[in-house]
């Protein structure tokens, strides 16, 4: 049996670069600016972080625009893309350790789920495009016999690339997919909070052959570096995932520059609805809490809104206290951790903001609701549980990032409905009935991308995630990524008679 990993002793010797990268090299900012990155496990420095500003910004674009204008990927067969793609994701899953050691140490999860999930899951993204690319087939219109219509789908140009601190390399991937494959140049800018793994993921894009200029990542602020790369004026689309707030600057700075297409994936209050027909109950409380309190309840999908029947919502209510134990905030470096370290300071006073919204507004707090492990120089928080909460209090409508969630009662099907739906946000919600007509009719009224029934968080990287409402109108995975980065193009030819 091989010995166990020392992550501790890895982290001490691993090594952080973090210069912008564009058409394939390193360099400093522009500027000559950087910032510190700490880590949100023991506040250990990390290392400098390039500080992008505009003029970054504009060499990155200057270099995208150039890759794809001289066609050195745009124009390789749809084959020769897709080879050159898998080589990319078999370079991920190579670099597995440092990959999920970067993310760990940038973002606070815990090692074992960078590990079995976000290095795994940003591989199979890029594999699963590249196998698409060469089986995506064009149209042919049903016109009359005197024309001939074909409609094809035409990468756009420069698509930029904005994503969360929370996923970062998930995130980053559900964009680069299909983006690239498509025939795209892309110019990312990860998150200030957690850069690392996408300045690696490029590097091991240009080592796998992929042409520079196509992938160019320019860390930074988003109000600097983000600002400028969706204002910029050659940039074709924006793929964005983060708050409803910044999802709304994205719309005007479309506005206030070229009409670029904006597409938004942004947060959620999901619904976790129990009703009093389904048996196994332990089994939901074990999926709240299991889907709740993973990533430290920093998802944008997480069931944080569990409406129940309010004839078992005191039971519910207990199974769920009794399995939040089992979440301890631990050191996110043991293998063993389950709930790692929030992001940063600021996140850590927003959630017990949250909490503390919560007492005040008059919820009841089951269990949790503390910081701990301070002496560690980190950020931690308990999971936490609140029962008999309105639908209108705070820690009900407003997205919390952080482990804590609301059991709401609720009186029949009609209310649960209507308490569902009463949310700004439409991402993700769930069913539990063993009525199977009700499962089905409660799937079909509730607003939201995706409805599980009698589960939580199963998915896979052939369904599309996105929501309704303010949730956004970006769909990233499946088949239906591939709209967002390639034009529709439609040649009329006109066959004349004989």
């Amino acid at each position: 049996m091989p010995a166990a990993v020392n992550w501790h002793d890895r982290a001490a010797a691993l090594a952080f670069d973090g210069r912008i990268l564009i058409n394939g090299q390193r360099r400093s900012s522009a500027s000559g600016e950087s910032f510190d990155k700490h880590s949100p496990i023991d506040g250990r420095l990390l290392g400098a972080v390039a500080r992008g500003g505009a003029a970054d910004v504009d060499d990155a674009v200057a270099s995208a625009r150039a890759a794809f204008d001289d066609g050195r990927w745009a124009g390789k067969p749809p084959a020769v893309r897709k080879r050159l793609m898998l080589r990319w994701a078999d370079k991920i899953l190579a670099a597995k350790d440092e990959l999920a050691l970067l993310e760990t140490l940038d973002m606070g999860k815990p090692i074992q789920y960078s590990l079995a999930v976000d290095v795994p899951s940003a591989a199979r993204c890029i594999a699963w495009y590249a196998e698409a690319v060469d089986k995506v087939y064009d149209e042919i219109a049903p016109t009359g016999s005197n024309a001939l219509a074909l409609i094809v789908r035409e990468p756009m140009g420069v698509v930029g690339a904005i994503v969360p601190w929370n996923y970062p390399m998930i995130m980053a991937a559900w964009k680069l997919g299909p983006a690239i494959a498509a025939g795209n140049s892309v110019v990312l800018k990860p998150s200030e909070k957690s850069p690392y793994t996408a300045m690696r993921l490029a590097e091991l894009a240009v080592e796998a052959g992929i042409p520079p200029g196509v992938f160019n990542v320019v860390p930074g602020y988003g109000h600097e570096a983000g600002e400028a790369l969706a204002l910029h004026m050659d940039v074709d689309a924006i793929g964005f995932t983060g708050s409803t707030r910044t999802g709304r600057r994205m719309l005007e700075y479309s506005g206030r520059s070229n009409l670029k297409r904006v597409y938004n994936e942004l947060g959620g209050k999901s619904a976790f609805v129990v009703f009093d027909d389904f048996a196994d109950l332990g089994r939901a409380a074990r999926t709240v809490a299991g889907s709740m309190f993973f990533n430290q309840g920093e998802s944008c999908n997480a069931p944080s809104r569990i409406l129940v029947h309010g004839s078992i919502a005191d039971e519910f209510t207990a199974l769920l206290a009794a399995e939040t134990p089992k979440y301890p905030p631990g050191d996110p470096l043991e293998p063993g951790t389950e709930l790692g370290a929030l992001v940063d300071e600021t996140q850590l006073r927003t959630v017990l903001g949250y909490i503390q919204a919560g007492r005040d507004e008059g919820a009841q707090l089951v269990v949790g609701g503390r910081q701990v492990r301070q002496d560690s120089g980190g950020f931690y928080v308990e999971p936490t549980v609140f029962a008999g909460v309105a639908n209108g209090m705070k820690i009900a409508r407003e997205e919390i990032f952080g482990p804590v969630t609301a059991v709401i009662p609720f009186a029949d099907e009609a209310e649960a409905i209507r308490l569902a739906n009463n949310s700004s946000y439409g991402l993700q919600a769930s069913v539990w009935s063993d009525n199977i007509n009700r499962a089905h009719r409660v799937a079909r009224a509730l607003r939201a991308g995706t409805v599980h029934v009698n589960q939580y968080d199963e998915d896979d990287i052939t369904v599309p995630f996105g929501g309704y409402k303010q949730s956004g109108n970006g769909r990233d995975k499946s088949l239906h990524a591939f709209d967002k980065y390639t034009e529709l193009k439609t040649t009329w030819v006109r066959i004349d008679k004989a």
